[in-house]
């Protein structure tokens, strides 16, 4: 088995990463080195945080995962460096800024969900309280005309039945 220099190992995987974004199956044949080697240094730099899109040529076609990342990995830029950090990737300063805003109305739209939910749990809890209280007073009532049946009864066989004459 042959060893790679970690420089020639970080070329490679800088073809794999924006502007390039060359494939895996086209490094292989290129470079000699096999796919599944590729893949798993791929699937090592995506665990580090590396934006690794894959073969997918137009970044609006990137998973939402790699926009993501350019976004977190681009908040704390300054205009120029967030211009410079797009010509190295081949990147719109719109784009990261879609996507930034893509992201934040996400998080809205799952915390008015969540409130919305909240609410909808509150008033589930509220009417089955409402029930529970109603089965209480039914179950009383209930009880109630049991003991009046067994009273009834009770009487009757002690003093019989009073006939009408």
């Amino acid at each position: 088995m042959k060893r790679v220099s970690k420089e020639r190992k970080e070329a490679i995987l800088a073809k794999m990463m924006p502007p390039h974004n060359m494939s895996v199956p086209v490094l292989a044949e290129e470079t000699g080195i096999s796919a599944k080697t590729l893949y798993n240094w791929r699937q090592v730099a995506k665990r580090k945080g590396c934006v690794m899109p894959g073969n997918k040529k137009n970044a609006e076609q990137w998973s939402s995962a790699d926009r993501f990342n350019i976004v977190v990995e681009t908040a704390r830029f300054n205009a120029a460096e967030l211009s410079e950090y797009c010509r190295k990737k081949g990147l719109f300063p719109e784009q990261i800024q879609q996507w930034k805003q893509a992201c934040v109305e996400a998080n809205a739209t799952q915390q008015a969900h969540s409130k919305k939910a909240y609410e909808q749990l509150k008033q589930e809890q509220k009417k089955n309280n409402q029930l529970e209280k109603e089965l209480k007073r039914k179950e009383k009532a209930l009880a109630e005309a049991a003991a009046l049946l067994v009273l009834q009864k009770k009487a009757q066989a002690l003093w019989g039945e009073l006939e009408d004459d």
